[in-house]
């Protein structure tokens, strides 16, 4: 799967898109590939503020459990019910229904810190 452009990454394998000052995160492709099959999401509670490297939601996998960074400061506004109902969307679709959460952003300045796409394939190989 190509890396899509118009989303933001941090070097921990989750992706950013910034529709006005709220923050969709999930996590790449090349991470649901790593995990292999997920087989739970743990969300984090709506209301709670992280910030920049924060773990705030949990993967499993076959493999192993797999922290969910913050890769912007926030409060959590939204979280996706359908990871935990059917968490194999974050494999199947990671970069649309798979999504984990929704931050509304406390600094914007932030993403500015992450990779674009050609950064994030030239990271990635």
């Amino acid at each position: 799967m190509n890396v899509p452009q118009n989303l933001r990454y941090n070097t921990s394998h989750e992706w950013v898109l910034l529709e006005g000052d709220t923050a969709t995160v999930g996590i790449t492709d090349h991470a649901q590939e790593e995990l292999t099959d997920v087989v739970f999401v743990e969300l984090p509670p709506v209301g709670k503020s992280v910030d920049v490297g924060d773990p705030t939601a949990v993967v499993e996998s076959v493999k192993a459990a797999s922290d969910i960074y913050a890769p912007v400061s926030g409060e959590v506004v939204e979280v996706n019910p359908a990871v935990e109902a059917d968490p194999s969307l974050v494999n199947t679709d990671p970069y649309g229904k798979g999504w984990i959460f929704k931050l509304q952003l406390k600094d914007a300045g932030q993403l500015g810190d992450l990779m674009d796409a050609a950064g994030y394939q030239a990271m990635i190989g």
